[in-house]
């Protein structure tokens, strides 16, 4: 009997096309709605989101899909107290064991939803196995960024799909990096026979 396939962590959000996720004070009002798009056939795909403590109290104060889904709530933060969100389960440390023992439970995927600094701390501890990107047709001219300051990734380009609004849906998993030696050698101009 085959395995199941391993959980995997998959950030999904929606970006303009200058590269923000939330105009300068965190406003979506940008965001492109298109009738085609099936959003709860994309939250069908996971049982567990994975937010910061910002995205977590934002969602929260508007009323979004934390209320509506059903699905189960970690927020990774040093300063909330879990007595206080009995709806969530907060992890404030060891972060990256936490992250490693949730992709290893049985269930469908995880979301990693909303801000840029959990989604680079992540990226950067090789952890997120997808980049989900709905690419709004709107310039923002400024805001908060998709990725702040770190480490560079590669990406492989999985799917990409227009959409009758315009929005272009990419999907991308992470490019997994040669061995040193291996790429040396193959860069090296003494790997090529002499004549």
């Amino acid at each position: 009997m085959a395995s199941a396939r391993p959980r995997r962590l998959r950030f999904n959000a929606a970006v303009s096309l200058d590269g923000f996720i939330a105009g300068p004070n965190g406003e979506y009002d940008w965001i492109t709605p298109d009738p085609s798009f099936d959003f709860a056939a994309l939250v069908r795909q996971f049982d567990t989101l994975l937010l910061g403590r910002h995205t977590y109290e934002l969602a929260i104060t508007r009323g979004h899909l934390l209320q509506s889904t059903g699905m189960r709530i970690i927020v990774i933060s040093t300063t909330l107290d879990p007595r206080k969100h009995p709806g969530a389960t907060v992890v404030s440390s060891e972060i990256r064991q936490a992250v490693l023992a949730l992709k290893a439970e049985p269930g469908k995927d995880i979301w990693l939803f909303g801000g840029g600094k959990l989604f680079r701390s992540l990226l950067d501890a090789e952890l997120v196995d997808s980049i989900e990107l709905a690419v709004m047709p709107t310039l923002l001219g400024g805001g908060i960024p998709l990725l702040p300051t770190g480490r560079r990734c590669l990406l492989r380009l999985d799917s990409s799909k227009a959409l009758p609004s315009g929005i272009l849906a990419l999907t991308y998993s992470i490019a997994k990096r040669p061995p040193a030696a291996a790429k040396s050698r193959a860069t090296s101009p003494r790997s090529k026979t002499s004549p």
